[in-house]
């Protein structure tokens, strides 16, 4: 599936820029991801010009985060890296067998990034932006798009842009609610099912909920990634590490989705190994209430219904009724076939 592995779940640790602007912090959540068994790590790319003008505001929940004396700009000059950067970051991923991801969030990285990612990551906030998803689906790579703020015209829009430059391009959704954190009642995950029932494409959730339930639930309703913001400490300065998972919680995110995925199993409805013995046990026979000799002609009054099941099973009790058994049988003993033959 657009270069991902299908046989699980692709799991996707955003760092985004909660490296704070340092490569020595960048570093350390690589090895957090790693650790957590993640499958990517993912960034964001940008030159913070190129993206926000000297008056945009900060949204409200940075406001809150990073206060409201400096603009939007300013907050996040101090959380760009370097081109340089990226490309060591790109190196230590590979050293540490996880994959690099990041986020372009303008034209020049864009291109930049052509040769460091397997696949581009479309945020929300460009999906009504034509020009960058045409500048994407010309490199033709496989997409993954989330779809915060959008309602389902956009999403099919955006869709036909990307497509209309590159009708072959394989692109992968994710539901999202652009919230921070996001409160249970805005997640509406349903809305994941309902992009897949749309588009007929893979589907999945970026979640930025408190905690790891919802991204769990994601996964038992059908979602194929999962993207989540995590830190190295809560605490530390900047506009998202307060609604990110600290290193242990997203090991336990992973480890949540791993068990989940299995418990999924492959929908054919049949005993399990483990429950052939178990049937054994906890089913019942038909039982001999008293003893017979051979010969004799089974009555409803000779036939219990008891464990354990290795005998004939209830539902032929209507059958032996009335049949001669051929051999003796003690009170308490299951019949079984070769009792009649």
């Amino acid at each position: 599936m657009n270069g991902i592995n299908t046989s699980k779940v692709f799991i996707i640790a955003e760092a985004g820029v909660n490296h704070n602007g340092s490569l020595d912090l960048a570093y350390q959540l690589i090895d957090v991801a790693k650790d957590a068994g993640a499958d990517a790590v993912k960034f964001q790319t940008f030159k913070a010009e190129n993206v926000v003008s000297r008056l945009a505001n900060k949204a409200e929940y940075q406001k809150k985060t990073t206060g409201s004396d400096k603009s939007q700009l300013e907050m996040i000059k101090k959380l760009g890296l370097s081109f340089d950067d990226f490309i060591k970051l790109k190196k230590y991923c590979g050293k540490k067998e996880i994959m690099f991801l990041s986020t372009p969030f303008d034209h020049q990285s864009i291109d930049f990034l052509y040769d460091l990612v397997d696949i581009y990551k479309i945020p929300s906030g460009e999906i009504i932006n034509y020009s960058y998803l045409k500048h994407i689906a010309a490199k033709n790579k496989p997409i993954i798009m989330s779809t915060g703020m959008a309602n389902l015209g956009e999403v099919e829009e955006a869709i036909n842009t990307i497509r209309s430059v590159n009708p072959k391009v394989k692109i992968s959704l994710l539901h999202c609610t652009t919230n921070y954190p996001t409160p249970y009642e805005e997640v509406n995950l349903k809305a994941m099912q309902t992009l897949a029932a749309a588009f007929k494409l893979p589907v999945g959730y970026s979640d930025h909920t408190l905690g790891i339930e919802v991204p769990v639930a994601a996964v038992a309703m059908g979602a194929k990634i999962i993207e989540k913001h995590f830190t190295l400490d809560k605490k530390l300065p900047g506009p998202d590490h307060k609604t990110s998972l600290e290193p242990s919680e997203l090991k336990e995110m992973v480890k949540a989705i791993r068990n989940i995925e299995i418990a999924l199993g492959d929908g054919i409805k049949k005993p399990n190994k483990s429950e052939i013995e178990i049937m054994k046990v906890a089913r019942r026979s038909l039982i001999a209430t008293r003893d017979i000799r051979g010969g004799e002609i089974i009555k409803e009054s000779d036939i219990a219904i008891k464990r354990p099941e290795t005998g004939i099973l209830p539902k032929f009790k209507e059958i032996v009724i009335g049949m001669r058994i051929i051999n003796d049988i003690r009170q308490d003993e299951p019949f079984r076939w070769e009792n009649f033959k």
